[in-house]
């Protein structure tokens, strides 16, 4: 029987994710890994348990897949002390803005999918009087721009529902953090044309997500420099912005 904190990361296969629960793990939180396909997960589970001498368990969850979240949870061999949602889809824009079951993936997998599940576990953490929940969302959601509004709307849902979530589930002992990465280099971003200084790797992510959560952030920008950025972008008048070209 261990004493150590446990983390579930959904997830668990994307580069931010792995990144995660090498962080956590590393920490010497048990971890638990999951994803549509377990048998993907489990050589970088092996690896976890073998590097930092954790546990690590794997798990099947579909975000798109609603109807069996609460069996999800119900399942967990434990109520973990966090949970990281990192589950998305970038999407193309171009299609998404004639293919509406194109668009309604990129909705659902950013917004609706990871809010409908992190607030059951907030319901769960709140019967229990403690937890953390964190939401990586995007600074994409900061303003929509016309090369990504659809994905940008649902991330913008998506810290919005993380923000009155974390109003409400303060009162009860319960953190929500809201992470907003800018450029990270990742499978899902090649191919991009990424800004150098505004873009990380996936561990310099996964490493901002447990320092938030061990300091209590509620909202964090991966680079300080997106703060400044965003706050640029969203102060400019509409007239100007509906210009830009990006």
């Amino acid at each position: 029987m261990t004493s150590r904190k446990t983390v579930l990361v959904l997830g668990g296969s994307s580069d931010i994710g792995r990144a995660a629960a090498r962080a956590f793990a590393k920490a010497g939180y048990d971890v638990g890994l999951a994803g549509r396909d377990p048998a993907a997960l489990e050589p970088d589970a092996a690896d976890l348990r073998a590097r930092y001498d954790v546990a690590c368990s794997i798990h099947k969850f579909d975000v798109l897949d609603t109807p069996s979240f609460e069996s999800f949870v119900s399942s967990l061999p434990a109520l973990p002390d966090v949970v990281i949602s990192i589950v998305g889809l970038l999407g193309t824009q171009e299609t998404a803005q004639a293919d509406l079951a194109h668009a309604t993936t990129i909705m659902r997998s950013n917004y609706e999918g990871p809010a409908l599940i992190l607030g059951l576990f907030a319901e769960k953490f709140l019967g229990r009087g403690s937890g953390t929940i964190v939401g990586v969302s995007s600074v994409a959601g900061d303003r929509g721009r016309a090369s990504n509004y659809v994905y940008g709307s649902a991330k913008a849902a998506f810290t919005a529902f993380l923000s009155g979530l974390r109003a409400r589930a303060s009162r009860g002992g319960v953190h929500v953090v809201t992470v907003k990465p800018g450029f990270v280099r990742t499978k899902m971003t090649e191919g991009m044309k990424l800004i150098g200084p505004l873009t990380v790797e996936p561990q310099v992510v996964g490493d901002a997500i447990l320092d938030a959560v061990e300091k209590k952030n509620d909202v964090v920008y991966v680079s300080g420099k997106w703060r400044f950025v965003m706050l640029v972008i969203k102060t400019l008048p509409e007239a100007v912005f509906k210009k830009l070209k990006f």
